[in-house]
């Protein structure tokens, strides 16, 4: 499938900000075999004083500007095309949770796709017992269906509700209240599995906004989205789970990047010198291209 994405994020000031610095995460990537960005840019108004464009330790875009000068509003917008092929699914060649223990044992390597920098607990997928005990009753079997299991019970069992959660709160809260957005759904899962010891992180993109003809627009559309890829085994690799769609990411999922956490891929992050509050607005449109 091709794409033309446009994102706009705006942010008003109650009062000039004097300065500012951010890390700026929302170009597509490029990943091969799977996405291709035919073309991309990325704008500010205004214009940074400086800027400085590189790669984060797991691969993603990161754009950083600093600002010199008062500013009341701040707006990033960013266009792309993006070609998007992934592979159809194959056979379940994934271990069972005692088999894909020893498979990480055997993983020597701390690259960035290393199953070791996914286990652990983080600042928004914490490990909490009922989370563990929710995800063991999901599903059994090989990895690949026990997430399968936990992706589609989190669709059932939680709400879409864009007013329950902010971009702070943490699984063990979401879950408490089955409620929250994409970025909640997918911490409860990553929690979960971490705790069955399988390794999962967090991916950061944007989801068709048109849906196929005779089928349902999927929720969280017009905003960026976020789902789950699951470290299925040394043969089945990393697999990736729509868990606020209950389904597999297919071609209608557009990366950005991947992290442990919402906190590795926010769309901006930064520091700014201002005496008074903020308020934020984000605007997505992804259209396949005929």
């Amino acid at each position: 499938m091709l794409y033309d994405i446009r994102l706009n994020l705006h942010y008003d000031y109650e009062t000039a900000v004097g300065g500012g610095r951010h890390l700026v995460r929302v170009l597509p990537a490029n990943l091969g075999g799977e996405q291709r960005v035919v073309a991309a840019s990325l704008s500010f108004a205004p214009t940074p004083g400086e800027r400085s464009d590189f790669h984060d330790f797991f691969g993603s875009n990161v754009t950083s500007i600093a600002f010199r000068e008062a500013h009341r509003t701040l707006d990033v917008r960013m266009s792309a095309r993006v070609s998007v092929t992934r592979p159809e699914i194959g056979l379940d060649v994934s271990p069972d949770v005692v088999g894909l223990a020893r498979e990480i044992a055997d993983v020597r390597s701390l690259q960035p796709d290393s199953p070791h920098h996914f286990l652990a607990p983080t600042d928004f997928a914490d490990l909490d017992s009922a989370i563990t005990a929710y995800a063991r009753e999901s599903g059994t079997g090989s990895v690949a269906a026990i997430a399968t299991g936990i992706c589609n019970r989190i669709r059932r069992d939680f709400t879409y509700d864009g007013t329950a959660t902010d971009v702070q709160t943490r699984a063990s809260d979401a879950f408490a209240l089955k409620r929250g957005v994409c970025q909640d759904f997918s911490h409860v899962m990553i929690s979960g599995l971490r705790g069955l010891g399988i390794p999962a992180g967090y991916v950061s993109g944007f989801l068709r906004t048109i849906p196929p003809a005779g089928q349902e627009r999927l929720e969280g559309a017009d905003a960026m989205h976020a789902w789950v890829r699951v470290w299925c085994g040394r043969e089945a690799g990393w697999q990736e789970f729509d868990p606020t769609n209950g389904m597999r990411a297919s071609n209608d999922h557009i990366t950005v990047g991947y992290g442990r956490d919402y906190g590795d891929v926010a769309p901006i992050v930064g520091v700014l010198k201002t005496a008074g509050g903020q308020a934020g607005a984000q605007a997505v449109d992804v259209v396949p291209v005929a």
